[in-house]
């Protein structure tokens, strides 16, 4: 098997050398390089290996240009910070990704994975296509009886499910019915804003006064404003990612 690594983090680059030769040592290497010029100039002499390992940001624009350029028909694992959008991205595309700093075993799965032969060589268009930047929704037009109220997204604190309606709860104590359900409003807003805490509620960074532990790895919550007598909380499975989107 031959893998060609395509990162500009020297240091990155030499861990993720050293790893797949400890995971997999008759794995023959080529790189890293550092850019797209040198990935197609690369590609253009030596043609393609049998798998790609490649960050995404490089020295000279996103990998994903790469595409463009040369047609990969061979599997490709790509190396990622933290960004939500991207992960969605490649599980919505069945991709297999790694997150940074790497850990060997991912690294071992995803290797492993490809020498299943269950790791297939993903549809580029698509993949770009689902990364493009989406525009999120900023502001809400409102009904209260006979009358329509702008209100921008920046005034909302959580959206609230309440038997059969979904509240809006404005940082002014506010209350408004939407049309709406937390799934549809999920897709709509900026992740980066508001968070999907459970069944009940969509939570904004501002409205989270407070974060306790509870029993079994549990968080709760607690709002501002005071939803009242409710209890907010936050799975187990799920508390990790909160922690990560509410110190971003």
């Amino acid at each position: 098997m031959k893998i060609l690594i395509i990162e500009d983090e020297q240091p990155a680059a030499r861990r993720l050398m050293n790893l797949i030769k400890e995971i997999k040592p008759e794995t023959e290497l080529a790189g890293p390089l550092e850019s797209i010029d040198d990935a197609l100039e690369y590609l253009q002499t030596h043609g393609e290996p049998d798998l790609y390992m490649m960050d995404i940001q490089l020295a000279d624009g996103l990998s994903f240009e790469i595409f463009e350029h040369y047609p990969l028909s061979k599997p490709v694992i790509f190396a990622t910070a933290f960004d939500e959008y991207a992960i969605r991205a490649f599980k919505l595309n069945s991709v297999e990704y790694l997150l940074k700093p790497l850990e060997e075993e991912a690294l071992r799965h995803a290797l492993n994975k490809y020498e299943k032969q269950q790791l297939a060589t993903p549809d580029f268009r698509k993949l770009i296509e689902s990364l493009a930047p989406k525009q999120y929704k900023s502001r809400f037009l409102l009904k209260k009886g006979e009358r329509f109220i702008p209100v921008p997204i920046e005034r909302v604190a959580y959206f609230q499910a309440s038997g059969k309606m979904v509240l809006l709860i404005t940082h002014d104590k506010e209350s408004y019915v939407l049309d709406e359900t937390l799934d549809q409003l999920e897709k709509e807003l900026d992740p980066e804003r508001f968070y999907r805490a459970n069944r009940s509620f969509i939570v904004s960074v501002p409205s989270v006064k407070e974060v306790r532990v509870s029993f079994n790895g549990k968080l709760k919550l607690f709002l501002s404003p005071s939803p009242g007598e409710e209890e907010i909380s936050i799975s187990r499975d799920k508390a990790n990612a909160f922690k990560l989107w509410l110190g971003a």
